[in-house]
């Protein structure tokens, strides 16, 4: 079935590269008017030429109010995805205050500052919000206090909100993926250690992130008309085994 987003305006924080990139991608193809944000101040060169480009820094606070404003002056926004995000894996006693802090600002309070804004955005029509979670909101590591904390927060987050925004018609659900090949789980992942990753997994491989942006535009699709508050989890069962 083709899902249509014509005169449709999605926004994609983080949507430069991997995920977010994929993502707004596959809106684009859908027919969407699609802006994304990434933190250099100039518009990648890789980046299609057909997606607008905002530069947005999640731990400055002029930068996030420079971003509001842009929301503001749009004449409409009617899907917007909370995909940017960091990680920064240390034991738990190497963990500086400032790096916890930095997590903390860019994968959680900026998502949270960017939905009670488009809560008045979005408040007169409605629209659907996606927040880009991980499988470590549902599962733990060592070395990922911050990132587990950031993820299961953003849950957290998104429960709340979709019980606060119902009464405005806004569908509000995260997506936390699992092991997925992009650029950068191949810069900091071996062969090898590929190889026994996706041993792990049921499915026997790593998700595609066009498998993730599949979802995400379903769920800010008008098939999604009463999913709200959930996380769900695109993993290859990895979560559970």
């Amino acid at each position: 079935m083709n899902i249509s987003f014509n005169d449709k305006t999605i926004v994609v924080t983080g949507g430069t590269k991997g995920i977010g990139k994929a993502i707004a991608e596959r809106f684009l193809e859908s027919g969407a008017n699609v802006i994304v944000t990434g933190r250099s101040q100039n518009k990648p060169l890789d980046l299609n030429p057909g997606i607008s480009y905002m530069s947005l820094n999640l731990e400055s606070k002029v930068s996030v109010a420079d971003f509001l404003d842009y929301l503001t002056s749009l004449e409409h926004i009617d899907g917007f995805v909370n995909n940017a995000g960091i990680n920064i894996i240390d034991e738990l006693a190497n963990i500086e205050d400032a790096d916890f802090d930095s997590v903390m600002e860019v994968n959680l309070r900026g998502p949270f500052v960017i939905c009670r804004h488009l809560a008045d955005l979005m408040g007169a029509n409605g629209g659907k919000i996606v927040n880009i979670g991980s499988i470590w909101s549902k599962i733990t590591k060592k070395g990922r206090v911050s990132y587990i904390t950031s993820k299961a927060g953003l849950a957290g987050l998104t429960r709340g909100l979709s019980t606060d925004l119902a009464e405005h018609n806004i569908l509000v659900n995260s997506v936390s993926p699992g092991f997925v090949e992009t650029e950068l789980t191949r810069k900091s992942l071996s062969k090898t250690e590929i190889i026994e990753l996706t041993e792990k997994i049921p499915l026997n491989r790593l998700a595609q992130a066009i498998e993730i942006a599949n979802f995400v535009v379903f769920l800010c699709s008008d098939l999604n008309s009463f999913m709200t508050g959930q996380n769900l989890v695109i993993d290859g069962g990895y979560t559970n085994v």
